[in-house]
């Protein structure tokens, strides 16, 4: 629908705050991204940690069963169990060292498994020999207990299925880890960090370097107050796999290392100056706490587009007061640059999709819907989708481009685009199709229009599909046939001009050619495309009958710009300003494929 925007006077818009929140927002994205990389080890350290410590117990238990007269000695003369007799107790504990190491290596009921050997750890320490390994393995099987496993268990492949099983106490069980997680993780995530201070300020007291001493003492101040705690972690297990690595009354320092990695991974939990800080900020910075009346008559941002460029600005706008509506066709987030290898079977779909809802979850002002716009109404300043109507004070259009096939709309039916995943499948299947028909052919003609694959224009995702087109028929499909060799396939990029890759120097498209070329990929330059049926294309006076035809030339951008009635370039892009405003449209602007934004050069 055009816009009337033009024909009255410009409104008056809300000014878009910057509060601490908005000056603050690089500072805290740049945070949220560091821990979230953080938090992506946590699922690979707990299993490196069970199998650790899994493997510390059940060699331990092997020795003492190949040494049994050794064993019950000990446990008669160093370290009595009250109660048991030596043998007794030599059979219990070496059977807890040689049976529980064996779940917990699984990540299997972990909670059990870790706590017989909890037990265990804190027998030895206690009345047999004072160890720092032994108060590490009590810290890591401790938090086990109280944690359970984690992401790279069977009990977290498990437990999503256990709530109305018929397993016996899975509900009572399930609550269990529930309270444990609630109530005794938080102690025993700060006796551990006052365990490793303790134990490393203990070993620095000693240290030859006055620097050294001074650094690290301090170092174990913040981490036992849980200050900073991942960065202070961090450093410290760099420290301790260098310069304190040699340090006999510290211990073993994997253990060590495992768990100050824990911290780097988890933070320091809800008993530590971070979470007093973190609620503190909350209060003071309403855009951390999800306070709805914060944004009660703020501004109202709507960005259509959930690609790069929208989902851009929306991150940009986290820590704003503003209420920012994210509208999309699709539910999902797609990485277009990898398309081209989920359409040759390298990559699934899920792999380069992402729900949008997941990524802007954390943005308490952001809402997403889903659907596609039919219009803008400027003078009402109101985004039409179908019949309902989404009302705006800034408008940010992100919405893209689209295939163009320079007024030869009919070639599309047989020369399929590549830019939604419903495109890569589709492209997928006709692949894969063609080397199956082939081998069912007896015409030999046939078999070989079969096998010939055209690609018509020359950019980037010609190039990429064409490469990728040559190895899945000279690599992956290389042994699955026997009729035919996938290795003949003939692999045609037709590109207008007289080079392939444009926009890129000269030397680059070159380069990009010869190693075409090197995987057998044919490349036809200043070769313009008459006609395009379903047997083939023309090139002037040259045929080629292909069974593929696939499209990777031009494209031509939403239009967005039409619903506005605002100035477009040739390809539909709306003409911005240096501000990316668009000319005309109070409180409006274009950004990415949907924008032209001229250079002071033109």
């Amino acid at each position: 629908m055009p816009s009337h925007a033009q024909s009255v006077p410009a409104p008056r818009l809300p000014v878009l705050p910057r509060p601490a929140t908005s000056r603050l927002a690089p500072v805290l994205g740049a945070w949220d991204c560091f821990t979230a990389t953080l938090a992506g080890i946590s699922g690979p350290l707990d299993l490196a940690v069970r199998l650790w410590l899994a493997q510390i117990f059940f060699v331990s238990g092997i020795l003492k069963t190949t040494n049994w007269d050794v064993t019950v000695f000990l446990y008669a003369s160093e370290h009595p169990v009250p109660g048991l007799a030596a043998p007794t107790a030599a059979v219990i504990g070496t059977g807890i060292e040689l049976i529980c190491p064996v779940p917990l290596a699984l990540g299997f009921t972990t909670r059990f498994a870790a706590l017989p050997l909890l037990l265990t750890a804190a027998f030895l320490q206690f009345t047999y020999r004072d160890l720092a390994d032994h108060l590490y393995w009590m810290a890591l099987l401790g938090l086990l207990v109280v944690r359970g496993a984690g992401a790279i268990s069977l009990d977290r492949l498990i437990a999503p299925h256990l709530a109305g099983s018929a397993v016996p106490f899975a509900a009572p069980m399930q609550r269990l880890a529930g309270w444990l997680g609630r109530y005794a993780e938080p102690p025993a995530l700060l006796a551990a960090r006052i365990l490793l201070a303790w134990l490393t300020g203990s070993a620095l007291l000693g240290s030859a370097s006055p620097m050294l001493k001074a650094v690290g003492l301090a170092l174990c101040g913040l981490f036992g107050l849980g200050l900073a705690t991942r960065p202070v972690a961090l450093v410290m297990v760099i420290l301790g796999l260098t310069l304190l690595a040699g340090n006999p009354a510290l211990g073993d320092p994997v253990l060590r290392a495992f768990l100050f990695l824990g911290f780097v991974a988890g933070g320091a939990g809800a008993l530590s100056l971070d979470h007093c800080a973190a609620n503190a900020a909350r209060r003071r910075l309403p855009s951390l706490n999800g306070d709805a009346g914060w944004l009660r008559g703020a501004p109202r941002v709507v960005i259509v587009g959930a690609g790069f460029g929208g989902l851009a600005a929306a991150t940009r706008l986290k820590h704003t007061r503003a209420q920012v509506t994210v509208i999309d066709r699709r539910n999902y987030h797609l990485f277009q640059p990898l398309l081209y290898q989920v359409a040759t079977a390298a990559l699934s779909p899920a792999e380069i999709a992402v729900p949008i809802r997941s990524l802007l979850k954390g943005h308490h002002n952001a809402r997403v819907l889903m659907g596609r716009v039919t219009g803008i109404d400027g003078e009402r300043r109101e985004v039409l989708m179908g019949e309902q109507r989404i009302p705006y004070d800034y408008l940010v259009l992100a919405t893209g481009a689209r295939h163009s096939y320079f007024g030869k709309d009919e070639w599309e039916a047989v020369a399929p685009g590549l830019k939604k995943i419903d495109d890569a499948t589709g492209m997928r299947s006709r692949i894969l199709a063609a080397f199956e028909k082939a081998e069912a052919a007896n015409d030999e003609s046939e078999r070989r229009r079969l096998l010939t694959f055209v690609l018509v224009g020359g950019g980037p995702t010609g190039v990429e599909l064409a490469g990728a087109i040559a190895e899945l028929a000279r690599q992956s499909l290389s042994a699955e046939f026997r009729e035919i060799d996938p290795a003949t396939a003939r692999i045609i990029l037709v590109q207008s001009g007289p080079r392939i890759l444009p926009a890129l120097p000269e030397a680059l498209s070159l380069a990009a050619t010869h190693s075409l070329s090197a995987l057998g990929v044919e490349v036809m330059t200043n070769a313009r495309v008459d006609a395009i049926d379903d047997r083939g294309v023309a090139i002037g006076e040259h045929r080629i009958e292909a069974a593929t035809v696939l499209w990777t030339a031009g494209v031509m951008a939403s239009p967005a710009g039409r619903w506005l009635g605002a100035e477009r370039d040739g390809a539909g892009r709306i003409v911005v300003g240096p501000d990316l405003s668009v000319t005309g449209h109070t409180g409006v602007y274009a950004i990415g494929d949907t924008a032209a934004c001229p250079g002071s050069d033109g």
